[in-house]
Protein backbone atom coordinates (compact mmCIF):
# COMPACT_ATOMS: atom_id res chain seq x y z
CA UNK A 1 0.00 0.00 0.00
CA UNK A 2 2.57 2.14 0.80
CA UNK A 3 4.50 2.00 -2.77
CA UNK A 4 1.40 2.85 -4.39
CA UNK A 5 0.67 5.99 -2.17
CA UNK A 6 4.60 7.13 -3.53
CA UNK A 7 4.04 6.55 -6.59
CA UNK A 8 0.45 8.19 -6.99
CA UNK A 9 2.69 11.02 -5.05
CA UNK A 10 5.48 10.80 -7.59
CA UNK A 11 3.28 11.10 -10.57
CA UNK A 12 0.61 13.96 -9.51
CA UNK A 13 4.41 16.18 -8.53
CA UNK A 14 5.51 15.45 -12.07
CA UNK A 15 2.29 16.32 -13.55
CA UNK A 16 2.31 19.15 -11.70
CA UNK A 17 5.83 20.14 -12.63
CA UNK A 18 5.01 19.48 -15.69
CA UNK A 19 2.37 21.74 -16.36
CA UNK A 20 4.43 24.48 -15.12
CA UNK A 21 7.02 23.87 -17.95
CA UNK A 22 4.59 23.56 -20.64
CA UNK A 23 2.76 27.31 -19.42
CA UNK A 24 6.20 28.84 -19.12
CA UNK A 25 7.19 27.32 -22.93
CA UNK A 26 3.68 28.32 -24.25
CA UNK A 27 5.13 32.26 -22.86
CA UNK A 28 8.20 32.15 -24.33
CA UNK A 29 6.36 31.17 -28.36
CA UNK A 30 4.01 34.00 -27.80
CA UNK A 31 7.36 36.61 -26.88
CA UNK A 32 8.99 35.11 -29.66
CA UNK A 33 5.51 35.17 -32.27
CA UNK A 34 5.22 38.95 -30.73
CA UNK A 35 8.81 39.78 -31.54
CA UNK A 36 8.26 38.51 -35.29
CA UNK A 37 5.03 40.13 -35.50
CA UNK A 38 6.37 43.71 -34.73
CA UNK A 39 9.44 43.16 -37.17
CA UNK A 40 7.49 42.29 -39.91
CA UNK A 41 4.98 45.21 -39.18
CA UNK A 42 7.97 47.42 -39.24
CA UNK A 43 9.66 46.22 -42.39
CA UNK A 44 6.47 46.61 -43.85
CA UNK A 45 6.69 50.46 -43.30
Amino acid sequence: MKKILTLTLVAAALAVSACNTLSGAGRDVQAVGSVVTTTAEDAKN
